[in-house]
């Protein structure tokens, strides 16, 4: 049985208590179309947006709240909703408040494209802070709970519980089923499935998750309670309890110093793009799917005093990804990436992703750069993905990249499906070729949510925007690589073009101060999807 906002609201807080903080959505760009999508749905759910968000109290303790309202399309999430969520985010590390979030989503709004699909950035990275600045984060999944919002702020909590029965997983069996030809294996997506595997801590209704926050919340204050004081202390409670001994760079004029300091070097523009024509989007997708085109080893065969390395380091590797130490133009860094090579359409694990989240500790550790090159279908879409924490791993490598301790490139290089996609993307600057291309998922998935078909593909590609010329636009992109006119034609001279390309932009970030990197970082993926002058 599905649970509204307000009816989580009413069942987890005190009576009477919930204090709204929302303000009007913020306007976003919409066709007549979607406007009067919108419209529907905030007669139909009674609410103006797929969020709610405020503060109250849980048994007296003052708690902060974001509930999501799956009457309101579907509970997806686009640019005015992820602005509610951080700004609620934000709001409540700035007040000291505990978090208390439940997510019901389909996933990212298919109708805002892919600058929607980024904002899981701008949400992971909030929420990310508030838990750095040493803030309990607790997450109450509701039926459903599905794609890149399970993928974000849905696998972040200090602890996760979930509603009996709820379908929660990476991908709607819907979408899999319109790209596959067959059903998803049932009994995956089941919340109960997902607690027996260890990928989230319960299932229980929403009166005994109040219980349960009540008491994390009194645990996690660190409060030693008169109550408890036995209890507290192991001695008395145990005589033969041994005591161990306690041994983002910005101007005032908000404009970015690494994109002012990288204006003055030769970057291709969108004129070296595919061309503004209406298939041209579906042109760059059938180019990045051209078995020719040169791939992340590829690349490799152009730098110097490379180190493999494999693995995650605890039992686990994926071949379907790269990962190595490396000089590009003399810049040394480490570098991890999708591996193309004897490899078209293999998908990424969950091991693919602890290795991704190794490459990151490495480079923080070694005070190194990091070069992330993204070249994928997406993530994989199986029983055995779901049930060893999938979209968990995706949203632990985005918090961990977009908080990361040191200078980072990421490179679209040419397919850029999904949460595999997103998890190498938010840096602090990003590279594209040509053809490359960004989405939440491929045209023909996309296609199968709004249509019901996939021939609508090479329309959903162009109306998504996620081509390299449209995702510079946009400023997801800083800077597109040339093809000429596709990688594939010429693959020697582009992957020496894109290896020195990614020297240039390591050399500049080498050369700025890294906390102001780390500011222009968060200000930057803050900012994504917002009118300008906000």
């Amino acid at each position: 049985m599905r649970i509204s906002a307000r009816e989580w609201l009413g069942q987890l807080l005190d009576a009477e208590s919930f204090v709204s903080w929302d303000r009007p959505p913020l306007e976003v760009a919409a066709s007549p179309r979607y406007r009067e999508d919108l419209r529907k749905a905030t007669a139909a759910a009674g609410t103006d947006e797929s969020v709610l968000t405020g503060e109250g109290l849980l048994r007296g303790r003052r708690v902060a709240v974001i509930a999501c309202e799956f009457g309101f399309l579907a509970g997806s999430i686009g640019v005015a909703a992820a602005e509610r969520i951080v700004d609620a985010v934000e709001r409540a590390t700035e007040l000291g408040l505990p978090l208390v979030a439940s997510p019901t989503s389909g996933g990212t709004r298919m109708q805002e494209g892919t600058v929607a699909f980024v904002q899981m950035v701008k949400i992971a990275g909030a929420v990310a802070a508030h838990k750095s600045a040493g803030h309990p984060y607790l997450v109450y999944l509701r039926d459903p709970t599905m794609g890149g919002v399970f993928a974000s702020w849905g696998s972040l909590g200090h602890m996760t519980f979930a509603q009996p029965g709820a379908l929660i997983g990476f991908l709607g069996p819907r979408v899999y089923k319109a790209l596959y030809g067959r059903d998803f294996p049932e009994g995956v997506q089941i919340a109960e499935n997902l607690y027996h595997r260890g990928v989230i801590d319960g299932v229980v209704p929403v009166h005994v998750f109040r219980r349960i926050a009540h008491r994390a919340l009194s645990v996690l204050s660190g409060e030693v309670r008169a109550d408890d004081a036995i209890a507290t202390n192991p001695r008395q409670a145990d005589p033969t309890v041994t005591i161990g001994r306690p041994d983002a760079l910005l101007s005032s004029s908000g404009e970015s110093a690494v994109s002012r300091a990288s204006s003055s070097g030769p970057p291709e523009s969108a004129a070296d793009g595919a061309g503004s024509t209406a298939d041209a989007a579906w042109q760059s997708v059938r180019a990045s799917r051209r078995p020719a085109r040169p791939g992340l080893r590829d690349l490799l065969r152009h730098v110097t005093q490379r180190v493999p390395l494999s693995g995650t380091g605890q039992g686990e590797t994926d071949r379907s990804v790269v990962h190595a130490l490396a000089r590009f133009r003399g810049q040394p860094c480490v570098v991890f990436g999708h591996d193309r090579a004897g490899r078209l359409g293999e998908t990424m694990g969950p091991a693919a992703l602890r290795e991704a989240r190794r490459s990151m500790a490495l480079a923080e550790e070694l005070r190194i750069p990091l070069v992330l090159v993204i070249d994928t279908v997406g993530a994989a879409l199986s029983k055995e993905a779901e049930e060893r924490g999938l979209a968990p791993e995706i949203a632990r490598c985005i918090a961990d990249l977009v908080t990361l301790d040191t200078p980072t490139v990421s490179v679209l290089l040419g397919q850029g499906t999904g949460g595999g996609a997103l998890a190498l993307l938010p840096a602090d600057r990003v590279l594209a070729a040509t053809h490359a291309w960004l989405a939440p998922l491929p045209p023909e998935g996309a296609s199968a949510i709004v249509f019901r078909d996939t021939e609508h593909a090479p329309e959903l590609a162009a109306a998504q925007r996620i081509s390299a010329p449209t995702l510079l636009a946009d400023g997801i992109v800083d800077r597109i690589v040339a093809e000429r006119p596709d990688a594939a034609d010429e693959p020697v001279d582009f992957a020496r073009r894109m290896v020195a390309a990614i020297g240039e932009e390591l050399s500049l970030l080498r050369g700025l101060p890294l906390h102001d990197l780390e500011r222009a970082r968060h200000q930057r993926y803050r900012r994504l999807g917002l009118p300008a002058g906000r």
